[in-house]
């Protein structure tokens, strides 16, 4: 695995060739309208190698069908299935492209519906010369071929991938709820209360130990690229700054050791002998009573039992020897390692869950300085400190300090990665095999296609050049 290290873009004025698309088809309108583009301020340039298990099915048009074993059942799979058994081809002339969601570094998402169904996707446009001009390109592939690879409860799923006069689009699951930043902005702290921070990093870990045993590197863990779907749970996104490399599963003899003598009490978890079945049981510790019938003889305690797992072998499979230089991800979330030049590996994305959590949980980020140089002089050089308000307990904040170690391999998970990290206290309680039934903190409200539509027309009336009169369609420049 080779990686070149690339410097960051400087923001020039100079513009790539217009690149339109046609929003909401309709034969008795023409709105044109611009769009605008805004650039992230980190990229790079991997190499990567590509293999997939996974079948795809190609047609002369060039369009892929990704099958999703766990998605299965979707109706969205059928739909698209139709049009392909129909026209032989899936192009962006068999969606009506409602708005747009958002824009990134090499592309631009809107949310659109397939032709003759209420089906809403998510589709990534990215114009191609833009992208070889700009020599990103291979961020394009990249992200391309991993997600042809993900298959994932909190990950995206990839119906397909087309390319429609020289556009590039990814169609992909849409997700109503916004990502976890907008979330945060909503809350009336501006701060996730700790338990709703719990189940969303949990969802996030589980989906970043899918990723590190593939062989990703994700590298661009935020809020923003946390999506919430409409059952109120997760999606991890963007995927074009990750790193791909072998990954050698390794099994590995777990510490015989309980908790450490400077460990304190533990605060929360199931009671021992609760039927409660929640994946996020917060219950108190219950007092211990006194059965008046004797015990089987040699029955063991759920605590005994739980201790006897901990001292089982446990299979690692952490990319630990992936090695970069390049210069990539958000200020705010960069970790030491990237900032000093020395090489980075899968511990990157250890320190950004720390920085994640710790900005679900206090509304801001812990090193964040008046400007980008000064955010970076902090993270490599001031401590770690706590805000006194809000209130976090002793687990939340001995979990963030395990995380954001300024050296790597002091950091928790350096050494077996998500295994190490679900062991933590903070996590206490916590049913991981259950975790997809457990309600989320909150639903997003429900999601009409019609509505999006009749917005979509009612604000083209509204601010653009209309005329009932001429065949048309609402016009945006992708970049």
């Amino acid at each position: 695995m080779k990686e070149s290290k690339k410097e960051q873009p400087n923001k020039d004025s100079s513009k790539s060739p217009l690149s339109t698309i046609t929003l909401i088809s309709n034969k008795n309108s023409k709105y044109k309208d611009k769009g605008e583009f805004t650039q992230s301020s980190n990229s790079s340039i991997c190499e990567y190698s590509s293999s997939t298990s996974i079948s795809e099915d190609r047609n002369l048009s060039g369009c892929i069908i990704i099958n999703r074993p766990h998605m299965s059942k979707d109706i969205r799979w059928q739909a698209i299935n139709h049009i392909m058994k129909q026209n032989g081809f899936l192009g962006l002339g068999h969606f009506n492209l409602l708005k747009k969601l958002g824009c990134g570094d090499i592309g631009t998402v809107y949310l659109a519906e397939l032709i003759g169904t209420n089906y809403p996707f998510a589709i990534k446009i990215m114009d191609n010369e833009f992208l070889e001009r700009r020599q990103k390109m291979p961020r394009a592939h990249m992200e391309r071929e991993i997600l042809s690879i993900l298959d994932h409860p909190f990950l995206p799923t990839l119906y397909a991938h087309f390319v429609s006069e020289n556009l590039s689009c990814l169609v992909m699951e849409y997700c109503p709820g916004g990502d976890l930043h907008v979330l945060r902005q909503k809350q009336p702290a501006r701060f996730f209360h700790e338990q709703a921070a719990r189940f969303y990093v949990a969802e996030v870990l589980l989906a970043l130990e899918y990723l590190h045993m593939l062989g990703i590197v994700y590298r661009d863990l935020k809020p923003e690229n946390i999506l919430v779907r409409e059952d109120g749970h997760i999606m991890v996104t963007d995927f074009d700054l990750s790193l791909r490399c072998s990954v050698n599963p390794v099994l590995l003899r777990s510490p015989s050791t309980g908790p450490g003598p400077t460990e304190p009490p533990r605060m929360s978890g199931p009671c021992a002998g609760s039927s409660c079945i929640d994946p996020f049981c917060m219950k108190p510790t219950c007092q211990v009573q006194v059965s008046c019938f004797r015990q089987p003889k040699g029955r063991k305690t759920k605590q005994d039992l739980a201790g006897e797992r901990r001292k089982l072998p446990q299979m690692v499979a952490e990319p630990t020897e992936a090695r970069s230089n390049s210069f990539v991800g958000t200020h705010e979330y960069l970790a030491p390692e990237i900032i000093k030049g020395d090489g980075h590996g899968s511990a990157v994305d250890w320190w950004t869950f720390g920085i994640f959590l710790y900005e679900l949980l206090y509304g801001r980020t812990p090193f964040k300085g008046p400007g980008n140089d000064q955010t970076l002089a902090n993270v490599v050089l001031e401590s770690l400190r706590f805000p006194e308000t809000p209130l976090v307990s002793f687990q939340a904040r001995d979990l963030i300090k395990g995380l954001l170690a300024k050296e790597p391999e002091n950091r928790l998970g350096f050494h077996r990665g998500a295994a190490e990290i679900k062991q933590h206290p903070f996590f206490d309680g916590l049913n991981w095999a259950l975790i997809r039934c457990a309600s989320p903190p909150e639903l997003p409200e429900a999601y009409d296609v019609a509505v999006s539509k009749a917005a979509a027309l009612e604000k083209a009336k509204k601010y653009l050049d209309y005329n009932g009169g001429s065949g048309g369609g609402l016009e945006f420049e992708l970049f």
